[in-house]
């Protein structure tokens, strides 16, 4: 067996040193760097303040007083009773509106909407205002109280420009009422 040389052994010991050298160093680095990072975050902690804004105080509540105590009571007998009559006069008042117009013979023109119809002209037959109207391209003559539409409209009169003619139709509230409505004349486009 050999006993190492010395240049083996001083190599050896020069590379301890120099890792020995090197951990101190890195360690004193890293404290240092670690020091210098903790200062900085008190910093910027310190300087951070957070903004808290004030709520709004909140509106007082005020009690409303209740007025309908002297009102009729939805589920009262009285109640019942006037809903009655009130339904009661408007089937009245709808069967003499509607009544007559539900038991007489439908008319040709009235299968047609009265939007769908066009009045391209009118002339005198008899002493009679005639009415020339254009449904799908076939033409039908309308005197005065005759029907067209599929509201029940009834010719009132009939001039050379326009048809005036009374519907019968449901307002909002769902009962019949009249409403006066007119046929225009259709110039032809050239």
């Amino acid at each position: 067996m050999t006993r190492p040389t010395c240049s083996l052994w001083t190599a050896w010991a020069s590379r301890l040193g120099l890792a020995l050298l090197l951990g101190s160093a890195l360690a004193g680095c890293g404290q240092s760097g670690r020091d210098d990072m903790q200062d900085w975050m008190t910093q910027q902690r310190a300087g951070l303040r957070p903004r808290i804004e004030a709520i709004a105080e909140p509106t007082p509540f005020v009690p409303q007083a209740y007025l309908q105590a002297s009102a009729i009571d939805p589920f009262s007998q009285q109640k019942l009773a006037s809903a009655l009559r009130r339904d009661a006069t408007v089937a009245a008042s709808q069967s003499t509106l509607l009544a007559p117009e539900l038991k007489r013979r439908k008319e040709a023109l009235e299968s047609y909407p009265l939007d769908a119809m066009a009045m391209v002209g009118s002339l005198l037959k008899q002493g009679r205002p005639i009415a020339l109207i254009k449904v799908d391209n076939q033409l039908y003559q309308a005197s005065v109280g005759q029907y067209l539409g599929q509201n029940y409209g009834r010719i009132l009169r009939i001039g050379e420009t326009e048809v005036q003619l009374r519907e019968i139709v449901r307002d909002p509230a769902g009962n019949w009422v009249e409403r006066p409505a007119t046929l225009q004349l259709q110039e032809r486009a050239k």
